[in-house]
C-alpha cells in the first residue's frame, strides 16, 4: 500500500473526479458512506454525537456523515466553525442537512459558542483534513484545546485536525486533536506511523473510497505500508523434490559469556524460517547449551572460551548473520572487521556488531553491498546520530541506507525498512508484547535464514519483519502481550507461515 503526501492525495482525488468520472460532491458522499458504515459498529445509538465541522471539504464530509447518522436515528448535533468562506461541496452538504431538518446546526463564531461536552458523548472531528500546512491559531486553536480538555471519545475524519500528513517538526501539538479513532481515506498518512503522534491518532483504519487505481499505480512515492498481499507475492513455494541443500546453509555468529541465550534464539529462529542447514559459531563454553537447546543446529567452535575471536571457514555458507550477544571485546572488534572484509555476500548485522560499528564508523564503507542492518532506536542513534523526531529519523535512515548501499531495518512499532534506492517500507504486523529481550535476536535469525534460502536482501527484509511481527501477533493472541517471550515468537512462526499460505 502506497503512502502519499497531502499534495499527491489532492492530485489523486482530482484525477478520480475527472477520469472515473464522478462529481466531487458524489466522491464526498462515497467517503461519508464509508465512515458511516464504520461508525455504526463502534457507536451505540443511545450515545449523543457532536460533530465539529470546519469550513472546507473535511467539514463537508462531517455534514454528509451527520445526515446519514440522523437518517439512521442517531442523536446528532453539528457545530460549524465559521472562520472563512465555505467550500463549494461543504455548502451543498450544508443545504442538504438543513433540508433534512433532523439535525440541530449551530455556528461557532467565538469561544462563547463552544458547547458543553459531556464525557459520555461522542465527538466527531471534521474540522481540518490532510491539506493543512501550518499550525492552527486563533479560534481554531482555542476550539481544539477546548475539545481536548474533555474526556469524551473523539473520532477523527481522515486525520486528526491540526496534524500534518508527514513532517510535524514545526507543528504546535497543542493545536492537534487527540482522537481515540481515526478513519483515513484510501491511504494511511505517514505521520500515523510515528511514536510521538500515537496519542493524537489513536487507533486508525484505512477506508477504501474507490479512488482511481490507474493514478494510484502511476503516482510515485518512497513510502509503502506492507500488507499480507505483498508477502504472498514474495514467499517461495517449496518443490516436492527439494532437499536440505536446496534451502541453503546459514552461518550465525552469536553468543558470548552470559549471553548464550541470544545464540539459542537466533539459531532457533533461523531454523524455523526455513533454512536447510544452520551452523552457529560460538565460544567454547557454549557448546553444551546449544547442543541441548537447539540440537538441529551444527556448531562451529571458537578457540576462545568466552567470546568471538576467530573466523570459521566462510566458504561453505550461503548467508551470514552476526552480532547477537557477541559483546564488544577488543579481539571481537578486530575479528568483526576481518569478517566485513572477507565476506562478499550480504551480511545481517545486529546488536553488538552494530555497537562495534558505532565505535569504528570508518568501517561502514567495508560493509558488503546490500547487507541488512537491524538496529533498535538506541543502536540507530549511536550508529547514525540523534534525530529531532521520528520523521527526521526516517530521513536519516533512508540517507544512511543510500550512502552505504545497505538495507536498514529500524525496529519498533511499524518497523521501517529503508533500502539503498531511497524507498522505505513500514511493517503492519507486531504488537507491544514483542518489546521483550531477545526479540531482535529472533529477527536476525529469521532474516539470515531467508537469505540462505535464496531470497534477496529486499525480499528477506520485508518478509522477515512481517513474519516476525505476525508470529508475535499470534503469540500475543494466545498468551497475552504481557506474558509472551521472544521464544514464543519462534514457536508461532510455523503458524504464521501457515496462515500466509492459506490466505
Amino acid at each position: 500500500m502506497k503512502i502519499f503526501s497531502a499534495s499527491q492525495i489532492r492530485e489523486i482525488d482530482a484525477y478520480t473526479i475527472k477520469n472515473e468520472p464522478i462529481e466531487s460532491i458524489d466522491l464526498m458522499e462515497r467517503a461519508a458512506n464509508a465512515l458511516f458504515n464504520e461508525i455504526i459498529y463502534i457507536v451505540d445509538k443511545n450515545k449523543a454525537i457532536k460533530i465539529f465541522a470546519g469550513p472546507g471539504n473535511n467539514g463537508g464530509d462531517g455534514l454528509a456523515l451527520a445526515r446519514m447518522l440522523a437518517n439512521d436515528r442517531y442523536k446528532v448535533e453539528v457545530y460549524i466553525l465559521k472562520i472563512k468562506e465555505f467550500s463549494d461541496d461543504f455548502s451543498v452538504n450544508l443545504k442538504r442537512l438543513e433540508n433534512q431538518q433532523k439535525v440541530k446546526i449551530k455556528y461557532i463564531v467565538n469561544s462563547d459558542a463552544f458547547p458543553v461536552i459531556k464525557d459520555e458523548e461522542i465527538i466527531i472531528d471534521a474540522l481540518f483534513g490532510s491539506g493543512l500546512t501550518r499550525p492552527l491559531d486563533g479560534l481554531a486553536l482555542l476550539l481544539v484545546k477546548y475539545i481536548n480538555s474533555f474526556s469524551a471519545n473523539v473520532i477523527s475524519i481522515d486525520i486528526p485536525s491540526g496534524l500534518f500528513c508527514d513532517d510535524n517538526t514545526d507543528n504546535n501539538y497543542e493545536g492537534v486533536i487527540r482522537a481515540k479513532y481515526t478513519f483515513s481515506f484510501q491511504f494511511p498518512k505517514l505521520s500515523f506511523l510515528f511514536s510521538e503522534n500515537e496519542d493524537y491518532v489513536g487507533k486508525w483504519k484505512v477506508l477504501p473510497i474507490g479512488l482511481h487505481p490507474e493514478i494510484i499505480e502511476k503516482t510515485c512515492t518512497n513510502y509503502y505500508f506492507i500488507k499480507d498481499e505483498d508477502i504472498r507475492k514474495i514467499i517461495k513455494i517449496r518443490k516436492k523434490f527439494s532437499h536440505k541443500g536446496t534451502y541453503g546453509h546459514a552461518l550465525l555468529i552469536s553468543g558470548g559469556y552470559g549471553k548464550m541465550g541470544a545464540a539459542v534464539l537466533a539459531s532457533g529462529a533461523c531454523l524455523r524460517s526455513g533454512s536447510g542447514l544452520v551452523t552457529i559459531h560460538i565460544p567454547k563454553h557454549g557448546i553444551n547449551i546449544l547442543q541441548t537447546s537447539v540440537p538441529e543446529v551444527m556448531i562451529s567452535i571458537d578457540k576462545n572460551e568466552k567470546y568471538f575471536s576467530v573466523l570459521p571457514d566462510l566458504s561453505v555458507f550461503n548467508a551470514y548473520g552476526v552480532g547477537p550477544g557477541i559483546g564488544t571485546n577488543l579481539n571481537t572488534q578486530k575479528t568483526l572487521k576481518k569478517l566485513l572484509l572477507a565476506v562478499n555476500k550480504p551480511l545481517v548485522i545486529d546488536a553488538d556488531a552494530l555497537n562495534i560499528l558505532s565505535i569504528h564508523k570508518e568501517w561502514l564503507n567495508n560493509i558488503p553491498a546490500f547487507s541488512i542492518l537491524t538496529p533498535h532506536p538506541k543502536e540507530f542513534e549511536r550508529l547514525v546520530g540523534k534525530a529531532k523526531n521520528s520523521f527526521h529519523r526516517i530521513s536519516m535512515q533512508i540517507a544512511f541506507a543510500s550512502k552505504y548501499n545497505v538495507c536498514v531495518i529500524l525496529k519498533g512499532a511499524y518497523t521501517s525498512v529503508a533500502f539503498p534506492d531511497g524507498n522505505c517500507y513500514f511493517n503492519s504486523t507486531g504488537n507491544p508484547g514483542m518489546a521483550t529481550g531477545g526479540s531482535g535476536d529472533v529477527l536476525t535469525g529469521i532474516i539470515t535464514g531467508l537469505l540462505a534460502q535464496g531470497y534477496n536482501s529486499y525480499e528477506a527484509s520485508i518478509l522477515g519483519v512481517y513474519m516476525h511481527g505476525l508470529a508475535g501477533d499470534i503469540a500475543a493472541a494466545e498468551l497475552s502481550e504481557e506474558s509472551m517471550t521472544a521464544g514464543d515468537i519462534i514457536n508461532f512462526l510455523s503458524e504464521a507461515f501457515r496462515r500466509i499460505k492459506l490466505k
